[in-house]
């Protein structure tokens, strides 16, 4: 399995951009353990109308890839439910697991149609250079309760 952030907007310089870095790279080198072949984030241009924003998210997606949104609306997930979702989808099969951040704008109704499975980190609006980085946190979280290291403690 590959995991990719996908994401509209690039985070520049800065200390949510060194966390992003960080968490995404553990997940990287942690993941290869597991059979992860990647962990990836691929960032697109902000900026314009919220379908042009959409569509260039939906060509980036893999073929056969499994969809989740990043949505304030999707389901609040606790970190080791989260864990079990992602090992469950690489003992699957699944070939690519994709997380999309939208735009400012969200998603458009056809998104949200096309891909129903969301998630969200608590039902607080966050700004999206935070999303970013709790993202890429919780798939480094997910990947090290699957390796049974002991970053989570309960």
């Amino acid at each position: 399995m590959r995991i990719t952030l996908l994401t509209i907007g690039k985070i520049k310089k800065g200390p949510e951009r060194d966390l992003v870095d960080d968490y995404l790279s553990r997940a990287r080198k942690l993941g290869r353990q597991l059979g992860v072949r990647d962990v990836q984030e691929v960032e697109l241009e902000a900026g314009g109308r919220q379908a042009d924003e959409c569509a260039a998210l939906l060509e980036k997606i893999p073929a056969g890839a499994t969809i989740l949104l990043l949505d304030e609306r999707g389901q609040n997930w606790t970190s080791t439910a989260f864990s079990d979702h992602l090992e469950k989808l690489k003992d699957q099969g699944c070939p690519d697991l994709v997380f999309m951040i939208g735009g400012a704008d969200g998603f458009t109704d056809e998104v949200k149609t096309q891909y129903r499975d969301k998630i969200c980190f608590g039902s607080m609006t966050w700004p999206h250079k935070l999303v970013r980085v709790l993202a890429a946190e919780q798939i480094y979280r997910a990947l090290s309760l699957m390796a049974g290291t002991p970053y989570h403690r309960e």
